[in-house]
């Protein structure tokens, strides 16, 4: 109704789960990186939490947007079903065929376990979502954690993901369901929106829409956050009235006054007392904590906390916001041989030197991949991290901690992890850690230069000459690489402003060969979009508009920082 009075292409303010809206709050990105945690390998039980219009539905739908490659999702909505109801809605939504006449436990569960299997035999990785977790009967979810017993040897079949409400983690706080807690692997609960991320929620929506940040002045998106208490379904029910409100008066912005009456009329019942003050003295009420699991961990902090890191290049697919990538910080869990994650905190001990070469010797290109194996298992307790760290001229002190990944911070470096191919790690150009596979084990090693269709690999002190294609068969795809970020921002996108996006635009000048300009905006508007997008194009990487952590290396390569290490040989030689 008003959308032409105000300039937008639709109303921006709509309370249905459009993915293309997400706005990338911290909490939010926090909550995506668990969701995305639960597809991967080694996902396992994940559950997310959030008030009622936090946006936990929106992020399902996100993710669901991803098409994420090998990865099979069956989304459960409506969770107040029997437990032969749940397997047969499992089945449906896998295309498993199992007999229809007669829905009992048995048939269901051995057509569930046959197309598991055979998905894991074809490399997928099948993940079950259920929404409006909150509801689920004690029998259903009894039974769900009987579906996690569906396994191999080494590798569970199903991954679950469950989201709803906080009355969810008092569920499952209960001493009857201690069994189903324990498994769960990843925890975040979902905050409401600060002052200011309401602020940038709202210009994000309109900014979308099509509209004018001017709609909401900074003391009308004050008077939102007031009255919604940062719930996104509570801004856009405020926002939505106020901009009706306006348009009815013909004026050509929101007031704080037409906030407080949107407030009033769609918020506040006959009491006077509205929504947003309800759900503030019951969040004054202790809850119980999640059995088994230190009371930080249950508001998404703690040591079990997924922590996002931002990746640029696995963006988003219809959200126009970040991808992100994710590492579990709980150091007990984690192997010094991954390289995706924190070393442990006692790894095993490196070999003794007499076993090894003082410093890196040049061995025989015609090494194969077996022998390769071989060298690997000799040299297992050898620390591909700290090798790394060498490569940077940077020695880890002793007692320095378990976490990898925070501890390179104090010497301004970031970690950037993912699953790529031979290009992607050329362009990054910087040694990086390898995960591979030897026999059953996982094994690391640490990737020193790449030069044609060879690899020097630097493994207990030897350099070792290695074919690419030896190689290939050991190698999952994933790595380690250290950066050293040129600007304290993560991410540059819509809405930034300032000596970031000076320099971005200064970099991909510099990219496309041409001056930089001057004076140069710092406001990110639409054509920065656009050349960042080709840039991004250019170069292998989702063209997604947003530079986060992929992107910024690349960024970085144009003028590195003097004393980076490189994979390119012959920049070694030219030092």
């Amino acid at each position: 109704m008003y959308a032409a009075h105000f300039g937008l292409r639709e109303p921006p303010f709509a309370i249905t789960p459009d993915p293309g809206y997400v706005y990338p709050s911290r909490h939010h990105q926090e909550a995506l990186a668990h969701l995305l945690y639960g597809t991967s390998e080694d996902g396992g039980f994940v559950q997310l939490t959030g008030e009622v219009g936090t946006g936990k539905t929106t992020l399902v739908r996100a993710l669901l947007e991803q098409r994420l490659d090998g990865v099979d999702i069956a989304l459960c909505l409506n969770p107040r079903l029997t437990v032969e109801e749940l397997l047969a809605t499992v089945c449906d939504e896998l295309g498993v065929s199992y007999p229809r006449e007669r829905q009992t436990l048995k048939p269901l569960l051995d057509a569930l376990n046959e197309h598991l299997l055979r998905g894991h035999a074809a490399g997928r990785r099948t993940v079950l979502i259920i929404d409006e977790a909150q509801n689920l009967s004690r029998e259903v979810l009894e039974q769900i954690r009987l579906l996690t017993n569906l396994e191999t040897a080494k590798h569970k079949l199903l991954r679950i993901i469950l989201v709803g409400q906080p009355e969810l983690r008092r569920l499952l706080a209960r001493p009857d369901l201690r069994q189903l807690a324990q498994r769960i692997t990843a925890r975040y609960h979902l905050s409401p929106l600060d002052p200011r991320e309401t602020a940038a929620y709202i210009d994000h929506r309109l900014r979308v829409a099509g509209g004018r940040a001017e709609l909401f002045a900074a003391g009308t998106r004050r008077a939102v956050h007031r009255y919604s208490g940062g719930i996104p379904r509570l801004i856009n029910v405020i926002c939505d009235r106020a901009l009706l409100g306006a348009y009815s008066q013909g004026a050509r912005r929101a007031t704080a006054g037409t906030v407080r009456r949107a407030a009033r009329e769609a918020l506040w019942g006959d009491s006077g007392k509205s929504w947003v003050s309800a759900l503030r003295s019951g969040s004054r009420r202790a809850e119980p904590a999640d059995p088994a699991v230190p009371r930080a961990a249950a508001s998404g902090g703690g040591k079990w906390r997924v922590r996002p890191w931002l990746v640029l290049g696995s963006g988003l697919t219809g959200l126009g916001m970040i991808g992100l990538g994710f590492w579990l910080s709980h150091a007990g869990q984690m192997s010094a041989a991954d390289p995706t994650s924190p070393p442990m905190a006692n790894p095993a001990p490196s070999p003794s030197p007499a076993a090894m070469p003082a410093g890196p010797t040049p061995s025989s290109a015609a090494t194969d991949a077996l022998a390769l194996a071989s060298l690997l298992r000799q040299f297992q307790g050898d620390d591909a991290n700290d090798r790394l760290l060498a490569a940077w001229g940077i020695t880890r002190m002793p007692g320095a901690g378990a976490l990898f990944c925070e501890w390179v911070k104090i010497r301004d470096l970031r970690c950037l992890t993912g699953r790529d191919d031979w290009n992607m790690l050329r362009r990054f150009n910087r040694p990086a850690v390898l995960r591979l596979t030897v026999g059953d084990r996982p094994a690391a090693v640490l990737l020193r230069t790449l030069e044609g269709d060879n690899a020097t690999l630097e493994i207990a002190g030897q350099a070792m000459t290695v074919p690419l294609a030896q190689l290939a068969p050991l190698w999952t795809g994933q790595y380690l690489l250290l950066w050293r970020p040129q600007i304290n921002s993560p991410l540059i996108g819509p809405g930034n402003t300032g000596k970031a996006v000076r320099w971005l635009r200064r970099r991909l000048a510099l990219a496309a060969d041409q001056p930089s300009p001057e004076p140069s905006s710092a406001t990110f508007d639409g054509a920065l979009g656009e050349r960042l997008r080709a840039f991004q194009q250019d170069n292998g990487l989702q063209p997604d508009g947003l530079a986060g952590e992929r992107t910024l290396v690349l960024l970085n390569n144009l003028a590195p920082t003097p004393g980076t290490p490189t994979l390119d040989p012959s920049a070694h030689q030219d030092r």
